[in-house]
């Protein structure tokens, strides 16, 4: 008998959008849509696709930065751009600017802003300036990563707590470029980056689906292992996560969107062109705090 949680997401939105899938479960583009336009239904329609498919394509788009912050609230409450880094001026705190001209670069697996308590629910990103070549973006889906574990290691990792910690990639920049002024995320002033402890396996809040909680781009150690035993069992975990049927890649078009869902995905910007500059400009949904499967039963 098939469970609830593994049963097909439906969309129960009365719009039809036009969807090409990229994969069985994972990925999809939509075609035909002008996001900056589109109706209440219609953003309800793509809210309800991005957590079917996880990662979303919208080609063809004509966004700035004032309709990118506008259709950000329209699909959720916005965060500010980082709990470290400002936005891209005081008219347009939300956005997040990933400009290789100024070290904005993103090439290592990892889900955006997991050393937080509320880590953002998802994320919109545009292209600004692209390279004549290279600047893909690769997504991996953390549910079918932890889907295809064995179900021995699943048991394992359902007990497990991962220590995330921003100041692997942030804790420069906030005592050097913001010289301690941190910045007022969610309400919260960050001076210094605590690390923050999430489960290893978290449950979805809207489809009680199970993922692979973990990143190497934040995530320390396992707590309450060795160090030895928390190095391998990471590196079973990313090895399983990165998994080429796992995972979903974009070559980037001007006026490109893309979304994705921040509980269920990681991500990896290639870094392949060079002197060449690329510019995204990211903004995040405000999220909620992870549960692991203490919640199901």
């Amino acid at each position: 008998m098939t469970s609830t949680l593994d049963r097909p997401i439906t969309t129960s939105t009365a719009v039809e959008l036009d969807i090409d899938r990229l994969g069985p479960g994972f990925g999809a583009e939509v075609r035909g849509l002008d996001l900056a336009s589109a109706d209440d239904e219609t953003v309800a329609a793509v809210r309800q696709a991005l957590t079917d498919h996880k990662v979303l394509f919208f080609p063809g788009q004509q966004l700035d930065p004032d309709s990118q912050v506008a259709l950000g609230n329209r699909m959720g409450r916005l965060t500010v751009s980082h709990p470290v880094v400002p936005g891209i001026d005081d008219a347009h705190q939300e956005i997040y600017a990933l400009d290789s001209a100024d070290n904005g670069f993103a090439d290592m697996w990892h889900t955006d802003v997991t050393f937080v308590k509320r880590p953002p629910l998802g994320s919109i990103l545009r292209a600004v300036t692209l390279p004549p070549h290279g600047g893909d973006t690769n997504w991996a889906d953390l549910e079918l990563a932890f889907a295809s574990l064995s179900e021995p290691v699943q048991r394992l990792a359902e007990q497990l707590t991962a220590v995330h910690d921003g100041t692997r990639e942030f804790g420069y920049y906030l005592a050097q470029r913001r010289q301690g002024e941190g910045s007022l995320w969610e309400g919260e002033r960050f001076t210094r980056l605590e690390p923050m402890a999430h489960p290893v396996v978290r449950v979805h809040p809207e489809t009680g689906r199970k993922s692979l909680f973990v990143n190497p781009g934040f995530v320390s150690h396992i707590d309450g292992v060795s160090d030895a035993e928390s190095r391998h069992l990471l590196d079973l975990f990313y090895a399983h996560i990165t998994k080429p049927e796992h995972i979903v890649r974009h070559r980037w078009q001007p006026g490109d969107v893309a979304m994705w869902d921040n509980r269920a995905t990681v991500h990896y910007a290639n870094r392949d062109y060079g002197t060449a500059r690329r510019v995204m400009h990211r903004i995040t949904l405000r999220g909620d705090e992870p549960v692991g499967v203490d919640v199901l039963r």
